[in-house]
């Protein structure tokens, strides 16, 4: 079969731009992987690690107008957000540069022998080790932060992993762009260029999963291709870690003092986290719980208010504006279901933002569990409660999420309850603010119970890098036989234990 082209597509009218690259065949991957593969020994050096993240950062940087123009071609986000994404990806490159130098992501751990011990105890010296290739799967609504040069690249280049990407289709040349300045910067700081490799193409995708030589994999995306390849990588001889984001609603809990308190400011805030970029964060608040009552309505109009005055806007491809359009109207037909701002068509290539909203008993009645799924784009649904039980009772239904909200009053005798309720939902709790917009920094979790994630790790800050390293112990070993992060006298100056 002919390989396939991969064209760049203009979401702002849905036609093909240029034709990208091709399709990825068996036989290209099996290539790709052995090239990466090969680069481990060269990327076992730390300090050629952290100059490699830091020259990737300068020379993004540097090409900064160029990249911004690219992923705006291909993803209609704007100058703005994509000014603000790159930094947050150079920063992001730089921050595991320092982790790298800073050495304790390492774990050194030494227990000296001991005779005295009920067994004794030998001389056992603990580290960490990179697991290989890692294949990574690029996000559609992130073209830079989470994509060839974001968090799961640099995570794994800073633990030692070459990686092999595989590119969104939605923004294929901003990924061929990014993926030749890594390479440039590779070779910049004298790492062989194949330390990163990108591949195009849903079959590419999974034949890198099951790749013998492929160790571990970090996806973000839906929940049904996340599970596919997840699966995909539980079934192999030699299963391997699947650290996928796949999908979350990120609930918040209004409580009846806060709508007293504050009902036009949360409704201001909840529609101004709902439309950013046209809802397509994966943080996004996308099912409220408000209660009944005079407070509860004031909250309704305000978010009313503020999400009628949004503009219609692009979403990243037709495909994804087709799910949206279908998703809510469905729902709107639900009995039950009313719409204050009916989220639908803006124009033939647009959106309008909107929210449904509906009483919590219709959940417990056990009926139109499709309430519960996540819908990517500007809306969110509101569901109002009567009582504290019915908080309970909802909260009881709700999958796993990235995020949990709470907003309460300064006093509020239900905050500590309903915060320890939240916590066992989602990976980051938050109280009296919104999810969209995730720090990168070392306390930062981005993840969460599954289908959140697939694995208690987190995508995002410092702690991303212990996804790609395994834990070895080194018993009786002579000195001149063991690395020199785990001798005597800690010659690296490392931080140890």
């Amino acid at each position: 079969m002919a390989a396939q082209p991969v064209w760049s597509v203009d979401p702002r009218t849905g036609k093909p731009r240029e034709q990208v690259a091709v399709e990825a065949t068996a036989e290209e991957i099996d290539r790709a992987v052995r090239a990466a593969a090969a680069t481990r020994e060269a990327l076992a050096d730390r300090t050629a690690r952290a100059a490699l993240l830091r020259t990737a950062a300068d020379l993004l940087d540097e090409a900064g107008p160029n990249v911004i123009e690219a992923a705006d071609a291909e993803t209609a986000l704007g100058p703005v957000r994509l000014t603000g994404e790159l930094a947050r990806t150079t920063a992001q490159l730089r921050s595991f540069a320092d982790v790298v130098d800073e050495g304790s992501f390492l774990d050194v751990r030494i227990d000296l022998p001991d005779p005295t011990t009920t067994p004794p105890r030998p001389d056992l010296r603990r580290w960490k080790i990179p697991l290989g290739v890692v294949a990574v799967y690029a996000a559609s609504n992130f073209p830079l932060a989470f994509s060839v040069p974001g968090g799961d690249t640099a995570s794994a280049l800073a633990a030692g992993c070459p990686v092999v990407i595989k590119a969104h289709p939605d923004h294929p040349a901003t990924s061929e762009l990014c993926a030749s300045i890594l390479r440039r910067a590779a070779a910049k700081v004298g790492l062989p260029e194949d330390v990163v490799v990108l591949v195009h193409g849903f079959d590419a995708g999974v034949e890198l999963v099951r790749h013998p030589l492929v160790a571990a994999a970090g996806f973000t995306g839906s929940v049904r291709g996340g599970r596919a390849l997840f699966d995909a990588a539980a079934a192999r001889p030699v299963p391997i870690p699947f650290h996928g984001e796949l999908g979350s609603i990120n609930p918040v809990v209004i409580t009846a003092a806060a709508a007293e308190e504050r009902a036009a400011e949360i409704g201001a805030g909840l529609a101004a986290s709902v439309t950013m970029g046209q809802g397509q964060f994966c943080t996004k608040p996308g099912f409220v719980l408000a209660p009944t009552g005079e407070a509860g309505d004031r909250f309704v109009s305000a978010l009313t208010d503020a999400i009628s005055e949004s503009e219609p806007g692009v979403m990243l491809d037709h495909r994804m504006r087709g799910h949206f359009l279908t998703g809510t109207y469905e729902l709107a037909q639900i009995s039950g279901v009313t719409a204050p701002v009916h989220p639908g068509p803006g124009g033939p290539h647009t959106v309008n933002a909107g929210f449904l909203t509906f009483d919590a008993e219709l959940l417990l009645k056990g009926e139109h569990q499709a309430i519960l799924n996540e819908y990517f784009g500007p809306v969110t649904l509101v569901a109002r409660y009567t009582t504290r039980e019915e908080i309970t009772a909802v909260l009881g239904l709700l999958p796993g999420n990235l995020t949990a909200t709470l907003q309460m009053a300064e006093e509020d005798p239900e905050a500590a309850s309903l915060l320890a309720e939240l916590t066992p939902l989602a990976g980051r709790v938050l109280v009296n603010g919104w999810p969209t917009g995730v720090a990168v920094a070392g306390a930062q979790h981005h993840g969460g119970p599954y289908p959140a994630t697939t694995s208690t790790s987190t995508s995002v800050g410092a702690t991303a890098i212990e996804r790609w390293l395994r834990p070895v112990t080194y018993q009786s070993t002579p000195q001149h036989l063991l690395p020199p992060e785990l001798r005597d006298g800690n010659p690296l100056a490392l931080p140890r234990r």
